[in-house]
């Protein structure tokens, strides 16, 4: 297995096991700080490819700007994403996820910290691509709209606050699930705690609305591109027996793509008609 590179925001490499963040760092102690995530694979022209590069340099961007961090320095990001892909062994490992992290810098005072980390693709991750999810409904404390609402409760920021995301996941697991799909107070759908979600309900592609949830680059890149595949994706109040009916559903996200959803409490779906021309636009 390639091991992980670290890269700082002046495009050198750095020793991944050699300290960079200071102990009392507000990303290590609170969480405070924002990153974002890209896949990155050979494209059909030979050449790695940064999958959606500039949107998730536009997300970050977008991130900081809720936590009202400094704005990143994305000529930095980009040299240290360039440094990243040049020295990757893609023979070795084909596929690898780019993080890049911003963090509030030392509770004393004193710069962000910024870098960028390149690890290989997990392979289940890659595994899901193809035999999909067995997911589970979890409850979510307020509704998308609510959130929305509440500029401190971070919507639309994909921050270093993670630990309920991976704590909905942890718990699927535990009870025999592979995901999540969340919840609201009324009924409504939301989203993964890393994922988007779409159903295809007699052809038609929904998705909830991502009022008050994180914007998801790998959903835009869908709907971008399916009508071009006579397909449209919109924007539906859906509610769980919308997914439990669904003729096949998805959950998408920048690092899996796309993974059919298998299952929802046990209860069986179907893969959809569409699963085909769904993962062909996403090039899975």
């Amino acid at each position: 297995m390639t091991a992980p590179l670290l890269a700082l925001l002046d495009g050198t490499l750095a020793d991944v096991t050699a300290p960079l963040v200071r102990a009392d760092d507000l990303g290590v102690v609170r969480g405070d700080g924002v990153f974002d995530a890209a896949l990155v694979r050979v494209g059909a022209d030979g050449a790695p490819l940064v999958r959606d590069r500039q949107a998730h340099l536009d997300r970050l961007e977008r991130s900081a700007e809720i936590l009202h961090l400094p704005e990143p320095d994305r000529a930095g990001f980009e040299r240290a994403i360039d440094a990243l892909v040049a020295a990757w062994d893609f023979d070795a490992q084909p596929e690898a996820l780019v993080r890049l992290v911003l963090t509030r810098g030392p509770e004393s005072g004193g710069d962000p910290t910024a870098f960028a980390l390149m690890a290989p693709l997990a392979a289940s991750v890659v595994a899901e691509r193809e035999r999909g999810v067995a997911i589970t409904l979890l409850g979510r404390g307020h509704d998308g709209d609510e959130v929305a609402a509440m500029p401190w409760l971070l919507p639309g920021a994909k921050s270093l606050s993670y630990s309920i995301n991976m704590a909905a996941k942890r718990h699927a697991v535990r009870h025999g699930f592979d995901d999540v799909v969340f919840v609201a107070p009324s009924g409504r759908l939301l989203e993964g705690p890393t994922s988007t979600l779409v159903v295809d309900r007699g052809g038609a592609l929904l998705t909830p609305s991502q009022d008050g949830i994180l914007a998801s680059i790998t959903l835009e890149h869908l709907m971008r591109d399916a009508p071009g595949a006579g397909l449209e994706v919109a924007f539906a109040p859906l509610e769980p027996d919308d997914l439990r009916t669904a003729d096949g559903a998805w959950l998408l996200s920048s690092g899996r793509l796309v993974a059919h959803v298998t299952s929802v409490d046990g209860e069986p779906l179907p893969r959809s008609p569409l699963d085909a021309e769904v993962r062909r636009i996403l090039d899975v």
